[in-house]
């Protein structure tokens, strides 16, 4: 009965992470939605906070592997132009990571973001893990990914969670992760940033800029 009690509360509290249903994507599309990112392997945790109550509202982890994408569970960085497959976002060139972290920082929200590099081995088992884990129900954003990491080499210490801030606080504590935080205090709606946002632009100004 406890654990039910648990269970409704981490529902109740994380409304952040919105219900929704990826539209249906082909695998000639995503093949050519591949984007890999010359960084080292590594993962991105993004905390999603809200400003007035201190609370977490929404976990992602970006994944640099093979490819570099966003796992974005029971999310809401969907829109026209945006690939995304069971809760995974793909093409993530550096203009749509800015794009969805910017997304997420409004005057309601601040983003905690957190940055390990790791190994090959650890970056492609999360990616893969990600890719076969299909769309997440709502509110269990931190819960999966606290999953998904608890698995990979190196990482075997962390603990699945509920929430999203607990999971950041043990993101904090593995060696060699950095923290940044953003806050911007444009409309608190974020949808109207999403609706704004022009993919074919942004990929338009990285070849302008050569990247």
């Amino acid at each position: 009965m406890r654990i039910l009690v648990l269970a409704a509360v981490a529902v109740i509290g994380l409304s952040g992470c919105v219900v929704k249903q990826d539209p249906p994507v082909s695998d000639e599309v995503l093949a050519a939605s591949v984007y890999r990112h010359d960084g080292p392997p590594r993962l991105t945790l993004f905390t999603m906070i809200n400003n007035r109550s201190g609370n977490g509202a929404h976990s992602a982890l970006m994944i640099n592997g093979s490819q570099r994408v966003i796992f974005d569970p029971a999310g809401s960085f969907r829109k026209g132009g945006i690939v995304s497959r069971d809760d995974v976002v793909y093409d993530v060139t550096p203009g749509l990571a800015d794009v969805f972290t910017r997304f997420h920082a409004r005057k309601t929200h601040h983003v905690v973001v957190q940055e390990l590099d790791v190994s090959a081995e650890a970056a492609e088992q999360a990616l893969q893990l990600a890719m076969a884990r299909g769309e997440v129900p709502d509110a269990y954003c931190a819960r999966s990914i606290s999953t998904i990491l608890s698995q990979l080499p190196g990482l075997e210490g962390m603990k699945t969670t509920w929430f999203p801030k607990p999971l950041s606080a043990q993101f904090d504590q593995l060696d060699g992760a950095t923290r940044t935080e953003l806050y911007e205090y444009d409309d608190g709606d974020r949808f109207k940033a999403l609706e704004a946002f022009d993919p074919e632009r942004v990929k338009d100004n990285m070849k302008a800029n050569g990247v």
